[in-house]
């Protein structure tokens, strides 16, 4: 049966719960190599992928699924086993999202977990300790940071953006005066946080975003008031046999509908 977004089930409860406190340790686990000068390996030749990361899956896998042993699993970090698309609800994890900057001795990454039904997230949690911020949500129950619910913010004069600027070029005439350009964010988890926190407006998300980048943060802008579409003005949906996306388009009232035009008539790259 669908989960309508509106109606919570104690399990939902119980599993954010669970994504808390599993997320807090993850975090605390990262945050014994960060600024340590981790390991370091490539994958695929132009990504990296940290000692920290995988001690933080690990952490992340032997808990939740020993707490949830029906629940499919899905992460950026282990090899994906398809036996999941036969569980009820999913595991969704990025144990570091935005590993580069996590390198570089940046503090905006998270570890970014959600628990996933039908397509549709049911509970949601970014963990990002060297900012001392927990982000959370719940359907229909609103998005917190550090216990306190946030709220995308009104549009203003200035319009603070983030996201490829091929796709930050397209947008109209009218608004290009009033655009102001944010600094590269590496992880987009928490690019994503940051509009639903009100601390920016809108970002752009290139092609090839994976389920894990997006699953969790997906559902605590659209509980701040937010929401992230695709270039059918439609939401993804997440740990289906398809795991990544095309063009994206984040945030709120009339600048989405703008940047969602732009992204519908791009072409894909």
């Amino acid at each position: 049966m669908p989960v309508h977004d509106a109606v919570i089930s104690a399990g939902a409860r119980e599993d954010l719960a669970l994504l808390r406190d599993a997320a807090r340790e993850a975090g605390a686990i990262a945050m014994r190599y960060f600024g340590n000068n981790p390991q370091v390996w490539m994958k695929g030749g132009t990504s990296p992928v940290s000692e920290a990361d995988h001690a933080a899956d690990a952490y992340l896998r032997e808990t939740l699924l020993k707490a949830r042993p029906d629940y499919g699993w899905l992460s950026e970090e282990t090899a994906d086993d398809h036996a999941r698309l036969s569980a009820r609800r999913t595991f969704v994890v990025d144990p570091i999202d935005g590993t580069r900057g996590f390198l570089d001795g940046l503090h905006s990454w998270c570890v970014s977990v959600a628990v996933v039904e039908d397509g549709r997230s049911l509970a949601a949690v970014l963990e990002c300790p060297a900012k001392h911020e927990t982000y959370w949500a719940l359907p229909g129950e609103g998005a917190f940071l550090n216990g306190k619910r946030i709220h995308v913010r009104p549009l203003g004069d200035t319009v603070e953006i983030g996201g490829p600027k091929p796709l930050v070029d397209l947008i109209p005439e009218a608004w290009q005066g009033r655009l102001r350009r944010i600094a590269y964010i590496p992880s987009l988890a928490y690019r994503l946080a940051m509009i639903a926190n009100g601390k920016i407006d809108a970002t752009f998300v290139k092609p090839n975003a994976h389920d894990w980048d997006i699953a969790a943060a997906d559902l605590i802008l659209k509980e701040a008031g937010g929401a992230l579409f695709d270039r059918r003005g439609e939401r993804p949906r997440y740990a289906g046999e398809v795991i990544n996306h095309g063009a994206l388009a984040a945030g709120s009232g009339e600048l989405l509908d703008v940047l969602a035009g732009v992204i519908a008539g791009a072409d894909e790259g």
